[in-house]
């Protein structure tokens, strides 16, 4: 199979032009998870991998994998580039880091758990926690649990009864003022147990918007009207399968996989996340 270069043979490459106005591509190497568009058709994917002949495989957010050739004909980020082999792995200088930025502990055993706990609201949150977070969690000996909703929270601290030894720290989707969350946040802090409980949250309505959009290949999130269930109207907008909660697990677990660092979260989470962390460590 032969591939054409959808650019063609630059007449003026070796001329002094002086082109006005005109972005000028960028060498960028071809990094896996590295989300680029290709001028010539659209296709919009994710590297997933580096193929003999100097071809990038590129996987687009309905699985679909395709290759196309290193060069010029692709956009990051609506910006042309020209894509590049990536540079051979090799030894970290100094200390590594972990997937939140800290320091890499090496390998060291989980520490004994503490009374503290850090609560999500769900599977999925305590998932992209441990994703991030898990390093630092298990070198702090900190457990993360999930609520399945926090509609509970005052009973669920009746019985673990905090206390300075004990803290709890909450992350809640959705603390905007005046919503239900932000309510239950209210009444936590003006209850028995407010010195040693901390509920912080995010503005998403959904943890999955804590993930960049782009890292799906989205401009943005798309915006779900009211009356239907968030993470359903995301995966038919994103013409994804959604009948059942297999078909958002599975449509879960391809986000989650895009996830490599802190750099891939929303600022707006990850200052909360920090925030609890310190707290029930404190």
């Amino acid at each position: 199979m032969t591939w054409e270069d959808p650019y063609g043979s630059d007449v003026l490459a070796d001329k002094n032009w002086r082109r006005r106005g005109v972005v000028q591509p960028v060498q960028t190497p071809a990094e896996r998870d590295l989300v680029v568009e290709v001028v010539d058709g659209g296709f919009v994917g994710a590297v997933v991998g580096i193929a003999e002949g100097g071809l990038v495989q590129l996987e687009d957010r309905s699985g679909r994998v395709r290759v196309f050739p290193l060069g010029h004909g692709f956009l990051v980020d609506g910006k042309p580039v020209v894509l590049t082999k990536p540079a051979p792995a090799s030894a970290p200088a100094g200390r590594a880091r972990s997937a939140s930025g800290s320091f890499h502990a090496g390998p060291v055993g989980a520490r004994v758990a503490r009374g503290s706990r850090i609560f999500v609201e769900g599977r999925h949150d305590a998932e992209l926690v441990e994703k991030v977070w898990g390093h630092d969690l298990r070198v702090e000996g900190v457990v993360v649990e999930y609520l399945e909703g926090v509609d509970n929270l005052e009973e669920l601290l009746a019985e673990f009864r905090p206390e300075p030894q004990r803290r709890v720290g909450v992350l809640v989707d959705h603390l905007v003022p005046g919503s239900k969350e932000s309510r239950i946040a209210d009444a936590v802090a003006k209850g028995p147990f407010g010195a040693d409980v901390l509920v912080v949250g995010h503005p998403f309505v959904d943890i999955w918007q804590a993930v960049k959009p782009a890292r799906v290949g989205l401009a943005e999130w798309p915006r779900i009207p009211r009356n239907i269930e968030w993470k359903h109207g995301i995966a038919a907008a994103l013409k994804q399968p959604h009948a059942d909660q297999a078909d958002i697990a599975r449509l879960w677990q391809r986000i989650l996989s895009r996830v490599r660092t802190y750099a891939d979260l929303e600022p707006a989470l990850l200052g909360r996340v920090e925030q609890l962390i310190d707290f029930v460590t404190a």
